[in-house]
């Protein structure tokens, strides 16, 4: 993300993925990959289960909109948008 932007002016990010902050509640996507940088925050991605190709569901967002409830493989999990917005995603 460039200087200046914040995560909610960003809506699509590169080869046409978008970007968990734009989905809603009952929305599902897929995981097609993840954004350059903070490799440590990517492989808690990783070991959570969001490997390229899971399929998740957004079930809840705060009223803020931080935190993001998630569903994948089964688990129920709550990540910080900004945190949530490291995955590169296809809405289904």
């Amino acid at each position: 993300m460039e200087s200046g932007q914040t995560i909610d002016s960003v809506a699509e990010c590169s080869q046409g993925a978008s970007r968990l902050a734009s989905m809603l509640p009952g929305q599902s996507g897929q995981v097609i990959g993840f954004e350059s940088g903070n490799r440590g925050y990517r492989r808690k991605l990783l070991a959570m289960g969001f490997t390229p190709g899971v399929e998740f569901q957004v079930l809840r967002v705060a009223p803020l909109g931080d935190p993001v409830e998630i569903r994948v493989r089964g688990f129920d999990l709550s990540l910080r948008r900004a945190e949530a917005n490291v995955l590169k995603i296809h809405p289904r």
